[in-house]
C-alpha cells in the first residue's frame, strides 16, 4: 500500500512540502542558477524560463493569490517537446517588516495537489506566516498544472475493489489485466507526457521556481512523499540549500519497489499494535471485542462476510478491498482515524440499525477507494523513478507471501506492483541521494508508522551525515509537524525560523491516542 492513502477522505495528515527562502533580487537568482547549470550532466535553464514573469491572481478560493509557470516538458532537452504548466500559489507575510523570505510547500503522495495549502499552514503556524511569504505549487502532473491521465474513475474503482486476498489463478490473472489496462489507458490519453513525470524533473521545476522568487538559497520541510522530492532537491542543488527538515520518510537508499515491498509490515503493525489495542480498551463503546484478538477476529468476521454478500450501502457497494482500503487510511492519524474506522466498522457489522447519516457518510467515503486523477500521478512518479522487477511470477510468489504474513496491505500490494510491472521502462535519470555538502537537517519519524516505517528513516538518517533524527516514540501517526504536538512544532518552528538543531538526536512523546466520543454512532 502506497503512501497515496491520504488521498481519501478518511486520510487527516496533509502530506506536504515546504521550502524557506531568503529573499535577494531576481538578478542575482538568475545568474546563481545558471552557475548550478555549469555542473556536469545538469540541466540547463534557458533564460526564457528564467524571464518569465509570475502574473499573481487571486485564486479561486479567494485566500490566495495564483500564477502559472512555464517549464520545460523535459529539463535536459528544454527546446524539445511543448511547454508544461505548473500553476503556483502565495499568501503574503502578515508583518512585512519582520519577512525572512519564502516559505513553499508542496504536496506530497505523489499525487496531491499542494495549491491551497499556504492557507492552512498560515492558520496553524502564524509565527511562520508572519515572517514568509508562504507559496505552493501542484507538482507536475497534477491537479490545476499540466496533468497526466490514465483510467477513468469507475475503471480505477473496479480495479481497486473485490477481494485481493482471492490467491486463485484467475484473480491473479485478472489483476495483472487490469493493470495492463490501467497502463495502456495511460499511454494513450497522455502520450508524451508520461515519461516526464518524474521527482528528478520536478525537482528542476522547483529550483526555476525558486530563481522566480528571487530566492538563493532556501530551507525546505518535506513530509511523506516530500521527504524523497527535498533529498533529492537537496542532492542535486546542495548549495541551494540553508535548512531542511524531513518529517516521516519513505526509504530512499533503496528503490520505490523496495520501499513498497516493505509496507504491509508496517501497516500491519500499526493495525494490531496501536489501533486494535484501542479498539478493545473502548470495547464498552464500540463492542468490537473486549481484547486485541477477538477485536481482530470481529474484524476478521465482518470482512468474510463481505466476501461471501458484498454489502449494498446507500447504492455503495462495498467488499473486502473497501474495507481494507478504509482501514489502512484510517490508521494514518489516530485522531481522527481511530474513531471513524470504529464507529465505521459498528455501521457495518450492523447497517439495518445504523442511522441514516452515518450510512450515507460511510458510503460516500467507501464508493471511490482512491481518485482517479492522483493514482494517475502516483503511478507515474513511482513507475518512473527507479526500475521495477517485470516477472509475473516474481509478483505473484511476493503478494502471496505478503497476503499471508500481512493481509491488511500485503493482499492489495499487488494491484499496486502489477502496474509498475507492466509500466513502459523508463529512461529518467535517477537521483542518488547523498548526505554531502549540506548543512544539519533535521528528520522526524514515529516509531509505529504505518506509511513511512521507522526502519527505513533509520536508514535515511544514517545516509544524511550530521542530521539530527526526532524520534516520536509511544505512537504511529503520519506526519509530526502540523500535528499538535508542542514538542515537535516547537523543534521545527525553532529551527526553520532561527537555525536552531538540538545538539544530539532526541525523543518527543507520541501524543496521547483518543477519547472515543459517546456520541459514537454506535447502532446498538
Amino acid at each position: 500500500m502506497p503512501v497515496p492513502g491520504k488521498s481519501t477522505r478518511w486520510a487527516a495528515v496533509a502530506a506536504s512540502v515546504l521550502l524557506a527562502a531568503a529573499a535577494l533580487p531576481v538578478a542575482g537568482a538568475d545568474s546563481a542558477t545558471a552557475a548550478d547549470a555549469s555542473r556536469p550532466g545538469a540541466a540547463r535553464t534557458p533564460m526564457r524560463y528564467l524571464n518569465q514573469h509570475l502574473d499573481w491572481q487571486p485564486c479561486a478560493s479567494g485566500a490566495l493569490e495564483c500564477a502559472a509557470m512555464a517549464v520545460p516538458r523535459d529539463w535536459h532537452h528544454p527546446d524539445q517537446g511543448p511547454n508544461l504548466t505548473v500553476e503556483v500559489s502565495r499568501h503574503r507575510a502578515t508583518d512585512p517588516a519582520k519577512r525572512r523570505g519564502v516559505l513553499m510547500m508542496a504536496a506530497g503522495g505523489p499525487g496531491a495537489s499542494g495549491l491551497k495549502r499556504p492557507a492552512g499552514l498560515a492558520a496553524y503556524a502564524p509565527g511562520l506566516a508572519a515572517t514568509y511569504d508562504i507559496v505552493s505549487f501542484d507538482q507536475r502532473g497534477v491537479g490545476s498544472s499540466t496533468k497526466v491521465t490514465c483510467s477513468d474513475q469507475s475503471a480505477v474503482d473496479a480495479y481497486f475493489s473485490g477481494d485481493k486476498r482471492d490467491r486463485s489463478a484467475d484473480a491473479i490473472h485478472q489483476t495483472f489485466a487490469q493493470a495492463r489496462a490501467f497502463v495502456r489507458d495511460c499511454q494513450r490519453r497522455s502520450k508524451g507526457l508520461l515519461p516526464y513525470i518524474t521527482t528528478e524533473q520536478a525537482v528542476h521545476d522547483m529550483d526555476l521556481y525558486r530563481s522566480l522568487l528571487g530566492a538563493d538559497t532556501l530551507s525546505y520541510y518535506g513530509p511523506s512523499y516530500a521527504t524523497v522530492l527535498g533529498a533529492s532537491y537537496a542532492t542535486e542543488f546542495p548549495h541551494r540549500v540553508a535548512r531542511m527538515v524531513l518529517d516521516s520518510n519513505v526509504d530512499f537508499t533503496g528503490t520505490w519497489q523496495s520501499f513498497m515491498e516493505a509496507q504491509p509490515f508496517s501497516f500491519q503493525r500499526r493495525f494490531e499494535a496501536d489501533f486494535l489495542p484501542w479498539l478493545a480498551k473502548n470495547d464498552g463503546v464500540y463492542h468490537q471485542g473486549r481484547t486485541p484478538a477477538q477485536a481482530k477476529e470481529t474484524f476478521e468476521r465482518l470482512r468474510r462476510g463481505l466476501h461471501e454478500h458484498p454489502l449494498v450501502l446507500d447504492g455503495t457497494t462495498i467488499t473486502p478491498d473497501q474495507l481494507d482500503a478504509a482501514t489502512s487510511n484510517a490508521i494514518y492519524q489516530a485522531d481522527p482515524g481511530f474513531e471513524k474506522l470504529a464507529t465505521a466498522l459498528t455501521v457495518l457489522e450492523h447497517p439495518d440499525t445504523a442511522p441514516p447519516a452515518a450510512k450515507q457518510a460511510l458510503a460516500a467515503a467507501l464508493a471511490h477507494p482512491i481518485d482517479a486523477g492522483f493514482v494517475a500521478d502516483f503511478f507515474s512518479v513511482v513507475c518512473n523513478d527507479t526500475p521495477w522487477n517485470r516477472s509475473t511470477s516474481y509478483w505473484t510468489a511476493q503478494s502471496g507471501r505478503a497476503t499471508r504474513d500481512y493481509p491488511l496491505v500485503g493482499a492489495r500490494s499487488l494491484a499496486y506492483s502489477a502496474v509498475c510491472a507492466a509500466w513502459p521502462r523508463s529512461t529518467a535519470p535517477h537521483i542518488h541521494i547523498t548526505g554531502r555538502d549540506l548543512p544539519p537537517i533535521l528528520m522526524l519519524n514515529s516509531t509505529h508508522d504505518p506509511a513511512t516505517y521507522y526502519e527505513g528513516a533509520l536508514r535515511d538518517h544514517r545516509t544524511l551525515a550530521g542530521s539530527r533524527l526526532v524520534t516520536v516514540g509511544g505512537g504511529g501517526d503520519h506526519g509530526q509537524f502540523q500535528n499538535h504536538n508542542a514538542c515537535v512544532d516547537n523543534l521545527v518552528e525553532g529551527y526553520l525560523l532561527n537555525g536552531t538543531v538540538p545538539p544530539t538526536d532526541t525523543t518527543c512523546t507520541a501524543n496521547p491516542l483518543p477519547v472515543p466520543s459517546k456520541a459514537g454512532t454506535n447502532p446498538h
